[in-house]
């Protein structure tokens, strides 16, 4: 089935040809983009693709750094069964994670509500290795690419993907163009520059390889 996204503002990504574009879409047939253009053009040649409407940006999905530490060293509370009594932040720390007698299984789930968290900030790639078995099962199951290890460092680990971030283009994972996978997210904000300010959770929708994994209920 072909797809249509389109948004306020299509971001075409680093290096992609052509300007930011608005009213502009993507049209995404299995797991890859087909076009790329403005929304009535394409809806115009493809008049039975199905339409998905999303307000603001649309951009490259986003890539976050070390993965291993998000997912294998963090411990996601599972919401509402755990809240009361661990809060709902996630518990970072040997002493704090030894409390919890771990084990693969409880790893697992936690990283599948980690990935959920990822998924909802519009992240669709993460670097790092990772040794736990559920754990790499929950990463495989949920869509995300797993990357070699960064090189270089410098950046914090976070669910953020723009923390310590001058731009949200650094956080941009591939490019909008055709024959490209399809990954993606859209943002209710009108502009980078006011993704930036108020942050990857105004993520409305991330799709991966031409499936929507998240949509903000």
């Amino acid at each position: 089935m072909l797809t249509l996204h389109t948004a306020d503002l299509l971001v075409p990504g680093a290096g992609a040809d052509g300007e930011p574009l608005p009213g502009g879409a993507v049209l995404v047939e299995g797991d890859r983009i087909a076009r790329v253009g403005p929304y009535e053009d394409l809806a115009g040649e493809y008049p039975h693709a199905r339409v998905r409407r999303w307000p603001g940006l649309l951009i490259p999905g986003l890539l976050v750094h070390g993965a291993a530490e998000l997912l294998e060293r963090t411990y996601y509370p599972d919401d509402p069964y755990e809240t009361t009594e661990l809060g709902a932040d996630p518990i970072t720390g040997e002493a704090a994670l030894a409390d919890l007698k771990m084990t693969e299984a409880r790893w697992g789930h936690s990283a599948r509500r980690g990935t959920q968290k990822l998924l909802a900030r519009g992240v669709v790639a993460v670097t790092g290795r990772l040794v736990v078995p559920s754990v790499r099962t929950a990463v495989s199951r949920s869509g995300l690419t797993v990357l070699p290890p960064a090189t270089g460092g410098g950046r914090p680990v976070s669910l953020d993907p723009f923390a310590g971030l001058a731009t949200p283009g650094e956080a941009y994972y591939g490019r909008l163009e055709p024959g490209a996978p399809a990954r993606f997210a859209a943002f209710a904000v009108p502009t980078e520059a006011a993704l930036l300010a108020q942050g990857a959770t105004t993520c409305v929708a991330t799709v991966v390889n031409g499936r929507l994994l998240h949509r903000r209920r």
